[in-house]
């Protein structure tokens, strides 16, 4: 990606197919759940985002796409698609997008903004807890049921739904971790070390500290392609930890990577508690 990048809402036919495009060479060639031109349209004349990253050819790089909705009586944005071309990625792309998007819906009045991602893909976790600073408000088996998507092959469809707040003036940097949690929190206790999927003995005898951890591998597809039976195990070992960490009280404060290991940590903290 060389030159100036532009953030905009689709205009144009051609945006409309490069945005069907680009959606087809992230979820592939047999995805039966592309949104068509016509939706991303009508998507914008009640209050939706549909919006792209352009290069200074007006080539599309990559693209976000949001409704309007009423969730708790609360009028609020649901993301559902964001995708940058795997040669922009890692350049911020995505989230000037997410901004852009950001702006937009606290123009129509949402004051949060919510949208699903699977919580074994690590580079979503970075930017959703590290640079957003979202929250989780819920784990969902299966959301989606049985997908046709590549990306989705043999590990279902579970997902976190994450909530932003968009009252702040920015979404970048604004980070209020639970008190402690920015601490060392390499000593704490993970619940699924090595894919081991955690009993209901095991998580009773954890007890309740203030600091635990989730482990997830740092590339899931890859995994999945070189050892299907281990990234399954993975889900099924961050599946049983997570509900019983939501459940007994812990939120995701922050994630963690080692390059060396390949692996990754959500740090969760329990509300109030002072991790160390």
């Amino acid at each position: 990606m060389t030159g100036p990048l532009t953030i905009r809402s689709l205009r144009s036919d051609a945006d409309y197919l490069q945005c069907v495009d680009l959606q087809r060479a992230t979820w592939g060639e047999d995805y039966e759940e592309l949104v068509p031109p016509t939706v991303l349209k009508v998507t914008q004349k009640i209050g939706g985002v549909a919006a792209g990253a352009f290069d200074p050819e007006d080539v599309m790089l990559g693209f976000v796409f949001g409704m309007a909705g009423v969730r708790s009586g609360n009028l609020i944005h649901w993301s559902d698609m964001l995708a940058v071309r795997e040669s922009a990625r890692d350049r911020g792309v995505g989230q000037r997008l997410k901004e852009f998007q950001r702006a937009a819906a606290r123009a129509v009045g949402a004051r949060t903004m919510y949208w699903t991602y699977d919580p074994l893909v690590a580079r979503n976790a970075h930017m959703n807890f590290n640079r957003l600073g979202v929250k989780v408000d819920e784990y969902v088996e299966n959301m989606y049921g049985d997908s046709s998507s590549d990306l989705h092959r043999g590990l279902g469809t579970d997902r976190f739904i994450v909530a932003w707040p968009l009252d702040g003036a920015s979404g970048l940097g604004t980070i209020a971790y639970p008190a402690g949690a920015s601490g060392d929190a390499r000593n704490a206790p993970v619940l699924n070390a090595d894919s081991r999927v955690p009993s209901a003995e095991d998580l009773a005898a954890t007890g309740t500290p203030a600091t635990l951890r989730v482990e997830i591998p740092l590339d899931i597809v890859r995994l999945r392609d070189a050892a299907p039976a281990l990234a399954a195990r993975w889900r099924a070992s961050t599946r049983a930890a997570f509900q019983w960490a939501l459940g007994s009280g812990y939120g995701v404060a922050r994630f963690v990577t080692d390059p060396a290991s390949d692996r990754g940590w959500y740090v969760m903290t329990r509300v109030g508690a002072d991790a160390g």
